[in-house]
Order: C-alpha cells, then sequence, then structure tokens
C-alpha cells in the first residue's frame, strides 16, 4: 500500500486559497460515500493508518480490496448495513482550494439531515445511479438544493461502469434531471459520467469515456467560481450574550457579543435594535480580546454602544440605515423533517438566529408535488419530508430577512415546545414553491391557551 502525502493538517500552508463547502446528495445506494472515499484517496487527503484501517475492516466483511465508502461512514450501524445515517463531515485541500464536504444519507428517513448538510453549503453534488436514473430522492434532493438557495448543483451520474460507459444513458439522464432542476430555478447544473467505484472521472479523466470532454469531479470543485459575498450582505449581529465583568478595571463595561450573521459593523456606525427600534451609535468593537475599527461575518465579536440600552440575549444589531421590518406574521417555505406532522393550528416555538419565540401555525396553503412541482393546495398537514407553504403567527415580532437575500437571517425552526424536537426548518419570504399558492382569505382565528 503506497504511503498518503497527507498531513494532519489538510489545510497547512493554503491560507491563501479559496474554500468551498459542498454536499454530496442522492437516493439510497448510489454511491455517495464511495464518492467521498474516492476523491480523499485520489487527491492524496488520506493517512495511511486511515486507508489500513479501511482495508482491515473490508477484509473483514471479505472484501479483497477496501471499501473506501468506509472512510466516511464511521458509526458502527453504517458500516453493519452498508448505508450512510448521519451527516459525515470531511476536510480536505489540494493545492488549488481547500473543501469542508457533508456526506448526507440518502434513504427518505433521513432527508433531514441532508437539509442540514446543505444548509451551509455553496455546491451540492447529487448522484445517481445510471441503472435507474432519475427517481423520486433524486427529485426531493434537487428541489431541498433548490429551496436552500444553493448555486451551483453538479449531476453525478455513478456507475458507468455498470452501463458499459454508455453516452446514451448518460446523455438521457443529465437531459432529465437538467429540465427538472431547471423548472425549480436551480440557476446551474454540471452533468459528469462517473463511476466512482472504478475512479474514473472522479479525480482523473476516464479513458473508457473519451467521448466525454468536461471536467472531472474534482476539477470542476477547485474551478468553479466560489462567491463569498456575505460581507456586502446587509449587516447583522444577533445577540447572544451580554458581557458586564463589573470589575475594577472594567467598572462600566456594557458589551453586546455574538457571531455576525452577515454584514460589516464599523466605529462611528449608527445602528437599531430589534425589534425595541431604539437606536445608538457603534463606540468599539471587541474582537479576540482586541479593539478593531470593523469587522464583518463571520467574525465573533463584542459591540459597545454609546448609550445604555436594554438589550438581551435575541435581540438583533442592524445598521439604522438597513433595518428590516419587524413582523408577527410570517409566510415561508418549510421541509418537515419530523415524524410527527405539523397541522393548522399547532403551537410551535420559532427559532430565528438566537431568539426562540411562541408560535402558532396558521395556515399550510399548499404542499410541492415533487413528480410534476404542482401544488396540492391546502393539504392541513405536513408530513416527514414533505415541502410546502405554511403561515405562522409569532407571539413577539421578528425581524427576518427574505431567504433570497440571506440565508442566515432568513432562515428558522420551527420546535415542538414539549419536547424541543425539531419539527421544520423554514426559509422566509418567497420561493420555487410560491409559486401560485393560495393567499390567506381573512383575519387569524383566536386561538386559547397562547394568547397573542
Amino acid at each position: 500500500m503506497t504511503n498518503s502525502t497527507a498531513t494532519t493538517d489538510p489545510f497547512a500552508g493554503l491560507s491563501a486559497t479559496t474554500l468551498l463547502r459542498f454536499a454530496t446528495a442522492g437516493s439510497v445506494d448510489d454511491g455517495k460515500s464511495t464518492l467521498v472515499g474516492r476523491l480523499l484517496h485520489d487527491s492524496k487527503s488520506v493517512l495511511t493508518d486511515q486507508l489500513e484501517a479501511v482495508a482491515h475492516a473490508s477484509l473483514n466483511r471479505g472484501q479483497e480490496t477496501p471499501d473506501l465508502a468506509l472512510l466516511t461512514d464511521g458509526l458502527r450501524a453504517e458500516r453493519e448495513q452498508g448505508i450512510t445515517i448521519d451527516v459525515a463531515y470531511r476536510y480536505f485541500a489540494t493545492p488549488r482550494r481547500r473543501f469542508i464536504l457533508a456526506d448526507t444519507p440518502g434513504h427518505v428517513q433521513y432527508t433531514r439531515n441532508m437539509v442540514t448538510g446543505a444548509s451551509t453549503a455553496e455546491l451540492t453534488v447529487i448522484l445517481v445511479d445510471a441503472r435507474n436514473g432519475v427517481v423520486e430522492q433524486t427529485r426531493r434532493h434537487a428541489a431541498i438544493a433548490a429551496l436552500l438557495r444553493v448555486p451551483h448543483v453538479v449531476l453525478a451520474v455513478n456507475k458507468m461502469d455498470l452501463v458499459e460507459f454508455a453516452e446514451p444513458v448518460f446523455a438521457d439522464i443529465a437531459e432529465e434531471f437538467t429540465a427538472y432542476a431547471t423548472e425549480l430555478g436551480v440557476p446551474e447544473v454540471t452533468a459528469i459520467p462517473i463511476s466512482a467505484l472504478t475512479g474514473d472521472n472522479v479525480v482523473d479523466p476516464s479513458a473508457r469515456m473519451d467521448w466525454y470532454g468536461g471536467p472531472t469531479v474534482l476539477e470542476h470543485l477547485e474551478t468553479v467560481p466560489v462567491s463569498h459575498d456575505l460581507a456586502e450582505c446587509h449587516a447583522r449581529l444577533p445577540v447572544q450574550y451580554v458581557i458586564r465583568p463589573q470589575t475594577a478595571e472594567h467598572p462600566d463595561y456594557r458589551g453586546y457579543a455574538g457571531q455576525i450573521a452577515a454584514g460589516t459593523f464599523r466605529v462611528g456606525e449608527e445602528v437599531m435594535v430589534l425589534p425595541s427600534g431604539r437606536t445608538s451609535t457603534v463606540t468599539g468593537i471587541d474582537l479576540l480580546g482586541a479593539p478593531v475599527d470593523v469587522a464583518w461575518t463571520p467574525q465573533s465579536v463584542t459591540l459597545l454602544l454609546a448609550d445604555d440600552i436594554d438589550i438581551s440575549r435575541g435581540d438583533l444589531v442592524v445598521p439604522a440605515r438597513d433595518a428590516p421590518s419587524t413582523t408577527r406574521d410570517i409566510e415561508a417555505t418549510v421541509c418537515h423533517v419530523a415524524d410527527i406532522p405539523l397541522t393548522v393550528g399547532q403551537r410551535v416555538l420559532l427559532k430565528h438566529t438566537t431568539r426562540t419565540v411562541k408560535a402558532i401555525v396558521q395556515e399550510i396553503p399548499s404542499r410541492l408535488t415533487l413528480d410534476d412541482l404542482s401544488q396540492a393546495r391546502n393539504p392541513e398537514r405536513l408530513v416527514a419530508n414533505d415541502i410546502g407553504r405554511v403561515r405562522v403567527r409569532t407571539a413577539e415580532p421578528l425581524a427576518l430577512d427574505a431567504y433570497a437575500e440571506s440565508r442566515r437571517t432568513g432562515s428558522f425552526l420551527l420546535i415542538d415546545p414539549a419536547d424541543g424536537t425539531t419539527l421544520a426548518a423554514g426559509m422566509a419570504g418567497e420561493s420555487f414553491a410560491a409559486t401560485g399558492a393560495a393567499t390567506a382569505g381573512g383575519a387569524a382565528d383566536e386561538e386559547e391557551g397562547w394568547d397573542f
């Protein structure tokens, strides 16, 4: 077995390169973990002892060659069943770019984990078994990628070795998927024929598919444009903690700490605190214990303000000239991830950034039908893996941006107040699922108990 050139720190010496976050998705047994293992192996991002452990585990399972899927399937149940259950995060690097990848499950019951893995991704690789083509779970993952506004989608038509590397098979699948993704509003689809098992077109070009002239998977990952423009977005700082040491050295220190969700803050800038609407001026910014004049996402900072304002965890600090409106009536698209359904009239908790408030599901106008992207009107409930539109009334006003403008401050979670179970992941504002959605017909019904 050849020695790997990887070091314990795959990002060492590569600070000048760009970073790409990407996720893998697709139906069960389409080869996601094998593709990730092949990427790690062929890009020499695997340590020798890791390869030896995989070879030993593969031998114990009766396999003559190392099963590269075991590089990411770390749970015991995953190895025993040969499936991915949880999201597996891996970090690797090439001379051209650094990568953080999320290998997500393919089973329908673990679709919620795909939502988690793709929520911060700038690119999603959706695998399709060349023998089966586009199936329902493929369409579901494409819809989630579109819903989460992932800017780049790669269609990896896998297991081409099992269809004799036939170009017509690849062409038909690529055409069907691209048409579907385009209808969803996916801005870019790149189709690549691969065999993750043998390595064709994963890192190195395939000699057995000379009819394909496009990039390999790794080449595309290394060269796809990545726009880290969050510093240019609407500035938002969700307050996580109020710091008041009250020591002899800092008797009057009052700082508001949190991670900048988007945009840039500067000393001297006039800011507004939501939902109260009070304004003040930034007199100082502390970053890693030292004062700075400017800070940007995703830095964790402490803001100092000129005025003593009643600010607590869950408040949102924004530029006074660029403040979002607050509302108690939220319309959004949600992906339901819980086993229990989401129903009209249900009482929930809504978590937005660092703020959690009580809420009631007032209406479910539509549910997306994945086959033809039609809308089922007024379904009354959403079950696990459903994607639909909801209208929610909150007990307190919230300052949400449209998800299309800010993925961080336009997203939220709906939570079961009884046991803390996450029910749905929501994206505020319009989306592909809003097409033709019914509008509310009247005033909200009064609910007993949660009086707001």
